[in-house]
């Protein structure tokens, strides 16, 4: 796949007749999907200081009807959508009077995401965020992609989605953001590795008896990342890397084997990438996501955020140590499923999503969480569930599939 193409904002589309400008610049409409979500509430405290250079079109949630309400009246939205039906009359009830629009449910979530915006923000989390995500995309504008699921559980299907429909994609995940700008302008065959930073999670020096004993309230504790449930359980047991992997597959003009992990405490060094003649170039920022987010909405440009700056001789030390793929198998079940391809990836998502959320319900053991996964891709490849995945439908077929296996695995 090629590197991201700079897309132009054509004053000749009708989405953009209305455009607001302040001096002489084009005010950026943008839409976000997640809004009450870690990555969307960043997201809009950095339009909140941007000093009126953005509109906001469409803000979404899952459940929490409140505090999408507040957002949305805060930032002058022109519609707000709450995934869960039964939280439309509470978004209504809040948003009376304001002029915004209130709606809920899925199929008013993909027309939220397919309204006319120069930038989508995609941000919910799980593969709840394939269907609005793939309705952004359609737009042919810009898509800011922090939801995993799209490029982990339907990677073909989305990159040939955005091909054809000429979008440009930027990521939003730290270490994506961080691969994407140390990769400008590479040629291909010069690229030896794309190496992933990993913090290592909460759990780092433990020990695989250790890891049999921990709780819920420790795995959350992520030591240096503010992230919600979901990621910070997965940066626990390190399936977030091995998602991230997955996903840099996707991203950039590399193979599997290229693609490598590093643990890294301190959480500064974000990527590194080696080239073939020796060089290591690396990306390096305070662990704020405002930093990525910033980016893609600001690109080609940079923009200022109220981020940490980095100051080395304060940090003093860097330190860098081999991912341990025995004490945390979650890594080798992503290399796996990377390698076996097809509906592997989705089966692997699927189950974890699954899995996590039976572990923060503490109805499983934090070493349950991989075991499940890991049987659970055991009994789809038995049922013959590792087929190509070409479409959206195909994936979110097979999605369910997996749910309900590993859903079964849990209960019995």
């Amino acid at each position: 796949m090629s590197l991201p193409t700079v897309a132009t904002c054509d004053p000749e589309r009708p989405e953009n007749a209305s455009a607001i400008r302040r001096g002489g610049e084009p005010v950026r409409r943008i839409s976000v999907l997640g809004a009450t979500g870690s990555i969307g509430t960043s997201t809009l405290d950095i339009v909140g200081r941007s000093g009126g250079q953005f509109q906001v079109v469409a803000l979404t949630a899952n459940t929490n009807a409140e505090q999408l309400a507040e957002l949305a009246k805060r930032h002058r939205a022109e519609i707000a959508v709450v995934a869960d039906p039964d939280q439309y009359q509470v978004l209504a009830t809040a948003l009376a009077g304001t002029g915004i629009e209130a709606a809920a449910g899925a199929d008013a979530l993909d027309a939220a995401a397919s309204m006319p915006a120069d930038c989508v923000v995609a941000a919910i989390v799980g593969a709840a965020g394939l269907r609005p995500t793939f309705a952004a995309v359609r737009q042919g504008r810009r898509v800011a992609l922090a939801n995993k699921e799209c490029l982990v559980s339907a990677g073909q299907a989305f990159m040939s989605e955005v091909e054809r429909c000429g979008s440009e994609l930027l990521p939003v995940d730290s270490e994506h953001s961080a691969a994407f700008q140390t990769l400008l302008a590479a040629a291909p065959e010069t690229i030896d590795a794309i190496t992933l930073t990993a913090s290592g999670g909460p759990f780092r020096t433990y020990s695989k008896e250790q890891l049999e004993n921990v709780t819920r309230a420790e795995a959350l504790a992520h030591p240096t990342w503010s992230m919600g449930a979901k990621i910070s359980i997965d940066s626990a047991t390190m399936m977030n890397k091995g998602l991230e992997l997955i996903e840099a597959w996707h991203l950039f003009p590399v193979t599997p084997e290229q693609l490598k992990v590093l643990v890294h405490p301190q959480s500064i060094v974000h990527c590194l990438v080696s080239y073939c003649d020796g060089s290591v170039l690396a990306q390096m920022a305070s662990p704020d996501m405002r930093t990525p987010i910033s980016l893609a909405l600001a690109w080609p440009g940079r923009m200022p955020t109220p981020t940490k700056r980095l100051y080395l001789a304060e940090i003093a030390t860097l330190t860098f140590e081999a991912a341990d793929e025995d004490r945390f198998p979650a890594l080798r079940l992503a290399r796996e499923a990377m390698a076996r391809g097809g509906a592997a990836p989705a089966i692997l998502n699927a189950a974890n999503e699954v899995a996590v959320a039976a572990f923060l319900e503490n109805r499983i053991g934090f070493v349950d969480i991989v075991k499940t996964v890991a049987l659970c891709c055991e009994s789809a490849e038995k049922e013959g569930l590792m087929t190509k995945c070409d479409t959206l439908s195909e994936v979110l077929g097979v999605d369910a599939a997996a749910r309900c296996l590993a859903a079964a695995i849990i209960t019995h």
